[in-house]
């Protein structure tokens, strides 16, 4: 019999959102499309989320929650999962990364990195 293995691969892809930003007021908000992949042998459910985001100040704020967007999703190896979220910074760039928490049905807990995304909007003229 094979070995299990558990993994999750995440691929992170940023964009500006000029018209929901609001550079006056120093208001910068980012979308992200995830694409998580079961890549491991063992079917498994995301349960919650951590994110940590930085902006160009270096302040930091911390995230987590149950599921994403509403979800909690359950993949079987090979099975793909995609979603579109976003996040505001007050300075025109910084980053975000963090980890996603699984479940394998077989009980087994890990995690999920998500790899750092670095979030910059386009060069603003005042």
């Amino acid at each position: 019999m094979s070995e299990k293995t558990y993994r999750i691969e995440v691929s992170a892809e940023p964009h500006y959102i000029e018209e929901q930003s609001n550079v006056a007021a120093d208001i910068y908000i980012f979308g992200y499309r995830i694409t998580l992949t079961n890549t491991g042998t063992e079917p498994a459910q995301l349960i919650s989320r951590h994110w940590i985001i930085r902006d160009a100040n270096n302040q930091e704020q911390e995230v987590r929650g149950m599921g994403v967007v509403g979800d909690q999703p359950r993949l079987e190896p090979g099975q793909s999962y995609e979603y579109a979220s976003s996040a505001h910074l007050k300075t025109p760039y910084g980053s975000m990364s963090g980890s996603y928490q699984m479940l394998a049905d077989d009980g087994k807990r890990f995690d999920a990195p998500i790899p750092e995304m670095q979030l910059v909007a386009p060069r603003v003229l005042h």
